[in-house]
């Protein structure tokens, strides 16, 4: 009899994408498995209109699967890492973190060639305070402006003339075979981005021996390793990921390099390091300390 590992998700169509590609790696890793899917409805979800500052931040997205998790109603959960808080419930954490995709933030357009060829004034939307900030240093001339929904309604409203670009994430349009809608991938040194960008996370519980060896099987030590090398600038920031921080690792031979974005209206900070990798954790704590004393700390709490 096949061994039955329960699954929570949200029900979006790139959520489920996710879920399903977890669920094909798993079975196909385990041939005795059998991944049974629970689509949930979050906060996030629910409420589309609502700016995520104003909801809690991004965490509204994963609530939910947590709670389903502890009360034992899932055994794992599958999230979009640039959506993952830097705090977990007691009890949880992310376990394998698959092979990312492309992390670069798309712009899409029906009129300009590239972000550089916008006319001035013209409507950019983006529900990200991070890449609003990066980009407007480049282009302060334009209409920053937000907006809300799964990308398809993002799509949608551009096409319908809402606006006259927008900026989504490469990995989710790939995804969801939309990559042709991409009209420029944005250097990452121009736009970096949030930690765990274009990577699929897995959340379980940590006292669960036999799922944590299962997940072990489909975790990409690369991406982890540099997602959490990412992850340590927002968890030593304090910073729930609603805030404008980027952080953004790459490996380079035996090294791990890491570029580092925080910033307001006001002010925004950049700071980079490099390690070799078994030295990458504290190298990103090094780097999120040189944040701190640049003022990082007023920023995040007044921003």
């Amino acid at each position: 009899m096949a061994q039955i590992l329960r699954l929570a998700t949200r029900e979006s169509a790139l959520a489920m994408w996710q879920a399903n590609f977890v669920k094909s790696a798993l079975e196909s890793a385990h041939p005795d498995l059998e991944v049974e899917i629970i689509g949930m409805t979050t906060q996030g979800d629910r409420d589309k209109s609502s700016p995520l500052t104003k909801l809690g931040g991004k965490g509204v997205f994963v609530k939910e699967l947590e709670v389903a998790l502890l009360e034992g109603r899932a055994d794992i959960a599958v999230h979009s890492m640039k959506d993952v808080p830097s705090a977990f419930p007691e009890g949880l954490g992310i376990a394998a973190i698959c092979e990312r995709e492309d992390p670069r933030d798309a712009f899409i357009s029906n009129s300009a060639a590239s972000f550089s060829e916008l006319p001035v004034g013209a409507r950019l939307g983006s529900s990200s305070m991070r890449r609003r900030l990066q980009l407007k240093e480049q282009r302060p001339d334009l209409a920053y402006l937000d907006v809300r929904g799964n990308v398809e309604t993002r799509l949608r409203k551009l096409d319908d003339g809402e606006f006259d670009a927008i900026i989504l994430a490469v990995a989710g349009l790939k995804r969801l075979g939309l990559g042709d809608r991409i009209t420029e991938a944005i250097d990452p040194l121009d736009s970096i981005p949030a930690a765990g960008q274009g990577a699929v996370g897995i959340e379980a519980r940590l006292d669960d021996q036999p799922t944590l060896t299962l997940l072990s099987a489909i975790n990409h030590v690369d991406t982890f390793d540099c997602v959490s090398c990412e992850r340590e600038v927002s968890i030593g920031l304090g910073a729930s990921c609603d805030l404008p921080i980027a952080a953004f690792a790459t490996l380079e031979g035996g090294n791990i390099a890491l570029q580092t974005y925080v910033g307001t209206a006001r002010k925004h900070i950049r700071v980079k390091g490099q390690a070799v990798r078994q030295d990458a954790i504290a190298m990103a704590k090094k780097v999120t300390q040189q944040l701190l004393d640049q003022g990082a700390g007023q920023l995040t709490s007044k921003g």
